[in-house]
């Protein structure tokens, strides 16, 4: 959402934001208008209570929104991550006050209450047609009572409500795109646009003997698949990032070759990467066009991925990287071991950036966005 909104200030757009209030927040000038935060998470009952009202029709949220929009008078409201912390009650008022509304989709929240069509570690379909399994297998966090909420957040802001009030939805996946029809909204709604990477990086530096993750340490990252084939490899694995099973993980996995880093800032994770024979994305769920691979790619560096989702459309075999089925160790172990044999005669790392990089420039992407705010406009 920053890097779309200082693109089109280059270009010569105003640009409001309204987004949640929140302590690690960039400053904003627009800040006046947030609604207050929320904590799903906190022991107190009220403000529980509080947080939950906010996933359907807030009134503080459509008070702050209505003051903005009477303030700025914007052309077009693009939406991004708005679910349970600020709601598509923003879409509806805008949709009601004859603004074009077009709305970029991150994740599966629209066709999968629990946002990840996961359940119990595998890939599931099944809310693509009945909301009502989320509280039947416990969706969200194995609880009934998240769960529910989910169910009725689904119920409130369902597929004919959220069709009816958005003029154009932007996936950044052809994978997603495809989902999101399959479970019935109409293909001349939907947009694929590739995210972008919203700065030039000089792409080739020396390769080094290592490869690398970088990425959430979750579960649906499947990092234990690679762990697990880096354990029985010869290779140095680098782990970046932070998340709910870096201690496990660290504990379980620690050894010569597998070093964890944690979060790390920026310029050293992009150095990190450009110096990598590889970076692996090891998903177990459907990833939609991430971000880890694609500046990878930018950068020259070749990518690992797991043949989920979105990633097989970023990956040429034998060109930039090697796909691999998702939790086949053996599999992995194998492109590994042929990505770090294959790298001194076959891979041409300033093409492979070359490539990416116009592929995914910021022009490019600004060119299609303005064309999407064009085709709501003219349905409005």
């Amino acid at each position: 959402m920053q890097s779309t909104k200082q693109l089109l200030e280059s270009e010569g757009h105003e640009v409001a934001v309204f987004c949640m209030k929140y302590e690690k927040n960039l400053p904003s000038e627009w800040e006046s208008y947030f609604p207050d935060e929320i904590n799903f998470f906190t022991p107190n009952l009220f403000a529980k209570i509080r947080a939950a009202s906010r996933l359907f029709k807030p009134k503080d949220v459509a008070k702050k929104f209505n003051r903005l929009l009477n303030d700025f008078n914007p052309d077009v409201i693009h939406l991004h991550n708005i679910h349970s912390y600020i709601s598509p009650v923003v879409a509806e008022i805008a949709h009601q006050k004859g603004i074009r509304v077009v709305w970029t989709l991150h994740d599966y929240k629209l066709i999968c209450p629990a946002y990840t069509c996961l359940r119990q570690g595998t890939t599931c379909e099944y809310c693509f047609t009945n909301k009502f399994n989320v509280l039947v297998y416990k969706c969200m966090k194995n609880s009934y009572l998240a769960s529910m909420l989910g169910w009725m957040e689904a119920i409130c802001w369902n597929k004919k409500k959220l069709i009816n009030i958005t003029d154009r939805f932007i996936t950044p996946s052809r994978f997603l795109q495809t989902k999101m029809i399959e479970a019935g909204f109409p293909a001349e709604k939907i947009e694929m646009l590739p995210n972008f990477m919203p700065q030039k990086i000089n792409p080739f530096t020396s390769k080094k003997d290592y490869y690398c993750y970088v990425g959430r340490i979750s579960e649906e990252k499947g990092i234990d698949t690679l762990l697990k084939a880096a354990s029985h490899l010869p290779y140095s694995l680098k782990i970046i990032g932070s998340g709910p099973l870096l201690d496990t993980y660290r504990n379980e996995f620690g050894r010569e070759n597998i070093e964890f880093l944690g979060h790390q800032p920026l310029d050293k994770v992009y150095e990190t990467v450009k110096e990598a024979r590889c970076v692996v994305l090891p998903s177990v769920w459907y990833e939609n066009n991430p971000f880890s691979v694609i500046e990878a790619l930018c950068m020259g560096t070749p990518v690992l991925g797991a043949r989920m989702g979105g990633i097989p459309e970023l990956i040429e075999e034998g060109i930039n990287g090697f796909l691999f089925t998702s939790k086949n160790i053996p599999e992995l172990k194998e492109k590994i071991d042929l990505c770090f044999r294959y790298f001194h005669d076959a891979y041409d790392f300033v093409k492979i950036a070359e490539q990416a990089q116009n592929k995914f420039s910021s022009k490019t992407f600004y060119n299609k966005l303005i064309k999407i705010y064009l085709l709501a406009k003219n349905e409005c």
